[in-house]
């Protein structure tokens, strides 16, 4: 087959002449900051989350940070997360000055459970954050139960926006702090940005009023009241950490348009597991990748490189030159340099064995039928017979 010109990236967001309306809309209204977009927003948004708050901010590694900061984290703190995973999760623990502590995951759902944050708890862990790794839900009301009082869990649903636990509760809706980003290939993509949803009013507030320099009032409701002096005493350290009306103007229609993405990326997940369950020797892939509560941002395999004799990295460039943008999620933290101050390097045993073998494919619902034909097209090439 020859192969395309183009490059087919991993996850290419599906943008609409309905966002572009949405973008003229707000350019047109002469107010792109922060303001009534980004309130219209949140509120639709809680509604779609089962939560009674959201809270926007720029980034998921904000929402996570400004998390950790109401729950009391700080120097001295201990918080405990998966290896596996973005740096943003393990970061915002040192920005606060407490240390990461890594856990394994479990092999066929790349996430953590009960019993690998049990084995990692100590009188210094104040927090645990939970990634729900590819959009598939991970046991928080488990892994909630086995910590002692004063441990938060604060979810990582970066990859979850449409998830759903086993009950059928959204991820988002199971009151724990639970963030999520809007960055260029996420399920609901703003280009940037992200959110904290929440049942707690008090941290709600606080939330907000830190995602704005921890000013008492923002700059949509100084504008909107002009015949007001309305003012700005600060009482603590806040941040610049604050969504834009064209940003959640995107995310509107964006979060109208989920049924639609999620009829996509499940057929062409189907798509995928035909094809790899036929393989010899057999591949591994995450377990509910078809299953109604998984989100499916990422279709993840686990090949078994050793059996192939090649290897992942071969693999992934082996793709990349014939324009299939195969990606890896990702290296684990607890090998790398930033955190050898959490102490010595302890092994991981299905990290380690995983992040050797672990290869994405393109995915997400900017991607066709024809696209991910021609990812199996050029597997059949590339793997060895």
């Amino acid at each position: 087959m020859t192969i395309r010109p183009d490059y087919l990236p991993f996850g290419k967001p599906n943008f609409s002449d309905g966002e572009i309306a949405a973008v003229s809309r707000v350019l047109r209204s002469g107010w792109v900051g922060m303001g009534p977009e980004t309130i219209a927003f949140e509120k639709e948004l809680a509604s779609f989350l089962g939560a009674p708050f959201v809270v926007t901010v720029n980034s998921c590694t904000s929402a996570m940070f400004l998390s950790l900061l109401v729950h009391g984290v700080g120097p001295g703190d201990e918080v405990i997360c998966p290896s596996l995973t973005w740096c943003s999760t393990a970061n915002v623990a040192l920005f606060l000055g407490a240390t990461p502590v890594f856990c394994d995951v479990d092999p066929d759902t790349l996430c953590v459970t009960p019993e690998m944050v049990s084995e990692k708890l100590s009188p210094r862990t104040r927090a645990v954050m939970v990634v729900h790794f590819g959009g598939l839900p991970a046991p928080v009301r488990e892994i909630g139960a086995v910590l002692p009082d004063g441990v938060a869990v604060i979810e990582d649903a970066a990859h979850a926006l449409g998830s759903r636990f086993a009950d059928g509760t959204p991820v988002g809706g199971s009151g724990n702090l639970t963030c999520f980003s809007f960055y260029a290939n996420k399920n609901l993509s703003t280009g940037e940005g992200g959110a904290v949803a929440l049942f707690d009013e008090v941290f709600a507030d606080r939330l907000r009023s830190l995602r704005i320099h921890a000013m008492p009032v923002d700059a949509w409701k100084r504008f909107s009241s002009p015949k007001v002096l309305l003012k700005t005493d600060l009482s603590e350290l806040g941040y610049k950490m604050n969504y834009t009306d064209l940003q959640a103007c995107l995310g509107r229609v964006q979060l109208a348009r989920q049924a639609e993405f999620s009829v996509i990326r499940l057929g062409i997940a189907r798509q995928y597991v035909d094809f790899l369950s036929s393989l010899k020797p057999p591949v591994r892939l995450q377990e509910g990748i078809l299953a109604p509560g998984h989100s499916r941002h990422l279709f993840v395999v686990q090949f078994p490189t050793e059996a192939l004799g090649v290897s992942r990295d071969d693999l992934v460039v082996l793709l990349r030159d014939r324009n299939v943008g195969a990606s890896i999620h990702y290296a684990p933290l607890h090998r790398m340099p930033l955190y050898a101050g959490s102490g010595p390097v302890r092994p991981l045993a299905v990290t380690d064995a995983v992040c050797e073998r672990i290869l994405t494919l393109p995915f997400g619902a900017g991607m066709d039928r024809e696209n991910a034909d021609y990812v199996i097209t050029q597997l059949r090439e590339v793997l060895p017979r």
